[in-house]
């Protein structure tokens, strides 16, 4: 949806060259396009807005980036920008910002090779807008569909995004992704170096990986959707290296992985809080990539995955601490009816010591074969597995999903 029109505005008619009104226009004017087609390449200047409805579109000339927001308080509202340049060196995009308080709201974008580029800015704002990438180029040569780069104290929410590579998150901090959707990417969003960020209420689909966290910290993920993340990579979230994350309230929904988590919290002094999640439908809802420690699972929901949790390298999950969560295939009582089990949860599964030792294996995950070695694993005691995780406080029905009703 358009932004609304401005109060004030200079009407341009179709097809009028647009970059000399530009410049002539003083800091708080706004040029108001009327449907039909303009050609770029375009620079906005300091505080000036440029509005049109959607089917106002602004062509590339074929090089370059197409519209420059590269001056304080300039805005780009609701056209549509049709194309870039085809240069990955030089970054040619749809739409380039960088200055302090530049608004792109409600513009649409397509057969661009990179979409909206935030750079060395402050208070940005990247709002409502709708992102469409080539789904016939290979994935890895698609450009990013929003890129933030240096930037801090912004906003982007509202957006859409299809098809296109990479959100991108990389020496930015503070800021707020919030209620996006991004659908068939490889990074839903992908953070490295950058420390304070929210990501809250987006729903990433059919993404190889949803969200991944390289070296950041103090990260708040909350109300996420993380759906159809497939593949050998297909991770709802990955953390590398990263701590002091908190994960509240998301669902991870029939994804390959649902938590993957390499030396994760890095820092002595980091916590990782995962509370109040729901994992469904995943081949392993969790795995680590050694023994971790620093790591809380509380109230979270495991139900309908082919193991809750997997160790690579050998090691176990006994130094995280796992605390009143519910697993679907516990097997205790609860005799005073508290919801909480007598009996402490104790996850030991042969097969998820077998693939987490030879990762080979997870071909075999669902076969008969696999599924023979999982039940002489629990009836032969000279094979028994070593213990992966102990909950002493095991909810007899599901937590996350009644919280969420609540």
């Amino acid at each position: 949806m358009a932004p609304p029109r401005p109060a004030t505005c200079r009407e341009l008619a179709a097809g009028a060259a647009l970059q000399p009104a530009l410049d002539a226009a003083a800091p708080g004017d706004a040029l108001c396009l009327a449907p039909g087609d303009y050609h770029g390449p375009l620079h906005v200047g300091p505080g000036v807005a440029l509005w049109g409805p959607p089917d106002a579109v602004i062509h590339s000339s074929g090089e370059g980036t197409t519209v420059r927001l590269e001056s304080d308080g300039a805005a780009l509202l609701g056209v549509t920008v049709d194309g870039s340049g085809g240069r990955y060196d030089q970054l040619d995009g749809a739409v380039r910002v960088q200055g302090q308080d530049v608004r792109v709201e409600g513009v649409t974008i397509r057969h661009a090779v990179f979409g909206i580029m935030v750079e060395k800015s402050r208070r940005a704002l990247v709002r409502g807008n709708e992102v469409v990438g080539d789904p016939h180029q290979v994935l890895g040569l698609r450009g990013d569909g929003i890129r933030l780069w240096e930037t801090y104290d912004s906003r982007v929410e509202d957006n859409v995004m299809r098809d296109s590579r990479d959100m991108v998150v990389w020496y930015s901090n503070d800021n707020r992704i919030e209620r996006n959707r991004i659908e068939g990417g490889r990074y839903g969003t992908h953070l490295m170096y950058s420390h304070r960020n929210r990501i809250v209420g987006n729903a990433y689909i059919g993404d190889v990986t949803g969200v991944f966290l390289m070296y950041s910290r103090e990260i708040e993920l909350r109300d996420n959707i993380f759906a159809d993340a497939a593949g050998a990579a297909g991770f709802g979230l990955g953390l590398k290296e990263s701590g002091d994350v908190r994960v509240v309230g998301n669902r991870f929904l029939k994804d390959t992985v649902g938590v993957y988590a390499d030396n994760s919290p890095f820092y002595l002094d980091d916590h990782n809080a995962f509370e109040h999640n729901v994992f469904r439908w995943s081949e392993v809802a969790v795995i680590f990539h050694s023994s971790e420690s620093r790591n809380v699972f509380r109230a979270n929901d495991f139900r309908d995955n082919g193991t809750p949790l997997r160790v690579e390298g050998g090691g176990d999950a006994l130094g995280v601490t796992w605390e009143g969560n519910y697993f679907d295939d516990y097997a205790g009582y609860d005799l005073d009816g508290d919801g909480v089990g007598d009996l402490p949860f104790e996850l030991r599964s042969l097969t998820s010591d077998l693939v987490g030792e030879t990762p080979a294996l997870a071909f075999y995950r669902g076969t008969p074969a696999l599924a023979l070695v999982e039940a002489i694993g629990r009836v032969v005691p000279l094979l028994e597995p070593r213990l992966l995780l102990v909950d002493r406080s095991p909810r007899m029905g599901p937590v996350a999903e009644a919280a969420r009703a609540d």
